[in-house]
């Protein structure tokens, strides 16, 4: 596993971005939430005030779905990325599967295979992205 942290330019305030990379394998849900959780506690407040718990969670939770899926669908390397806006944490998670993942409609009795669903859920925005290695998920966390 690697990571960076570097501040981005291109946007109009100044985003705390992140950056980890991951081998693949099971263990990397669990770090990918460690270090969302740490990057977030780490960053400082871009004019909004604390962070609070309850975002901190979610961003956790949608990390951990979409690294998921990384892992049941598409085993092998995965980076995950991190940007801090003001209002927004954006969330990438790059595979080398191209299929995308698949929201699937409610079922109160099905077991499982509820993660797009989540993740559509709390976020406000989801994109998929074809990449020449596979897809890009992107999933906006709003902060507040």
């Amino acid at each position: 596993m690697t990571d960076v942290i570097a501040r981005d330019s291109v946007t109009r305030r100044p985003a705390l971005s992140a950056r980890v990379d991951f081998e693949g394998g099971v263990d990397m849900i669990a770090a990918s939430r460690d270090f969302t959780a740490d990057f977030l506690a780490a960053s400082p407040n871009a004019g909004r005030g604390p962070l609070a718990e309850d975002r901190i969670d979610v961003a956790r939770l949608v990390v951990s779905e979409l690294v998921t899926n990384v892992v049941r669908h598409a085993p092998g390397p995965c980076r995950l990325e991190l940007a801090l806006h003001p209002a927004v944490l954006e969330i990438r998670v790059h595979d080398a599967r191209p299929v995308p993942p698949v929201a699937r409609p409610q079922d109160p009795n099905r077991i499982g295979q509820h993660g797009m669903e989540i993740v559509l859920a709390v976020c406000t925005r989801v994109d998929i992205e074809a990449t020449p290695h596979g897809k890009r998920v992107r999933a906006r966390v709003p902060l507040s």
